[in-house]
């Protein structure tokens, strides 16, 4: 019990590292950018209507003011954790004067609700029929899965996602394309309003889960046909072990492990590709409101994006290395 208490606390110290460091950069990312979040809010402003030269210079010293962009960069990276701590980021300028964080709250669910779902689907059963295909070498319908999974898997998620529109928007119109729920439709706990977020939600998952899948399935059998040759999986069989029991406890138990590394390294590329399959299919999430956030130079919509999604990863990965032990017993002694 101590060793795994040790073991926890070693991962919890590094995933306060990663936090700090990511967000630290992405703090110093922002603020050295040539946009200036002061001007990029004025030149919107005075582009729907016309102000008095005064006007726009009082209105540059109060969002300067504001946004503190005239103190020195230590001076601004300080008082950034200093507001982190409290939750407050400031107002964005995308919707001002409504805080960053109340933004971000609202697209929060829906980025973790399309990434929780595509990740599960993708983990669990690319690693079951991968498993079952390693360990069964010579079915022919593991073979044909097989050659469709080197097929779909180089493929970026922006494509996948580009030919489901078309598919399906298009060639067959028979799934919405875009947003995250009808707009006649009043949002709520009522089924009329969920089996429209789960409509909307079919073709940006699919496009996560064809691409995720094949190399979760690739990865597992060609680990499993290692692991088929080991002689306690030999022993087994010669005892009369039933095949249930081999698969499952000696086969993909072991195979697992490597895997729920993978996981972890790949948790931050599937963000990456939510990011852009949000974008292509309009999707009310944290990707699309990131990609607004840079263009209009929005700042503290920028870092609370940015400091969520750290923030989440890292602590996904946590969760991830938390269940080694559970897998195999050589980490509880480590």
């Amino acid at each position: 019990m101590n060793g795994y208490l040790w073991f926890v606390g070693k991962r919890a110290l590094q995933l306060l590292a990663v936090v700090f460091f990511g967000v630290s950069a992405t703090f110093f990312v922002t603020h050295l950018s040539p946009i200036s979040p002061v001007e990029a809010a004025l030149g919107r402003m005075t582009a729907r209507s016309n102000f008095a030269p005064e006007a726009i210079a009082a209105m540059r010293e109060a969002l300067t003011e504001m946004y503190g962009v005239n103190e020195p960069l230590l001076s601004q990276y300080v008082n950034f954790w200093m507001r982190l701590f409290r939750g407050d980021l400031g107002p964005s300028l995308l919707a001002f004067p409504t805080p960053a964080m109340d933004l971000v709250m609202r697209a929060m669910p829906w980025t973790v609700g399309l990434l929780v779902l595509s990740t599960i689907i993708t983990f669990i059963v690319g690693n079951i029929l991968g498993g079952l295909a390693g360990y069964s070498q010579n079915n022919k319908f593991f073979k044909a899965f097989g050659i469709i999974s080197m097929g779909l898997q180089p493929i970026p998620y922006y494509i996948v996602a580009f030919i489901l529109l078309i598919i399906f928007g298009f060639l067959w119109p028979v799934l919405p394309i875009s947003g995250g729920f009808a707009m006649n439709v009043t949002p709520g706990w009522t089924w009329p309003f969920i089996s429209s977020v789960l409509q909307h939600a079919i073709l940006p998952s699919m496009s996560l889960v064809l691409v995720g899948f094949g190399g979760w399935f690739l990865g597992m059998r060609a680990l499993v046909s290692n692991v088929v040759t080991e002689d306690y999986v030999t022993y087994a069989e010669l005892a009369g072990v039933r095949r249930h029991t081999i698969v499952s406890g000696y086969v993909m138990r072991n195979a697992l492990v490597p895997q729920l590394t993978a996981l972890a390294m790949t948790l931050g590329g599937v963000f990456s590709g939510t990011v852009i399959t949000e974008q292509v299919f309009n999707y009310p999430g944290l990707g699309s409101l990131l990609i607004d956030a840079v263009n209009a130079g929005d700042y503290s919509l920028v870092l609370a994006v940015s400091t969520i999604s750290v923030a989440a990863v890292a602590i996904a990965i946590f969760v991830v290395d938390l269940l080694y032990p559970l897998l195999d017993p050589r980490v509880r002694a480590e």
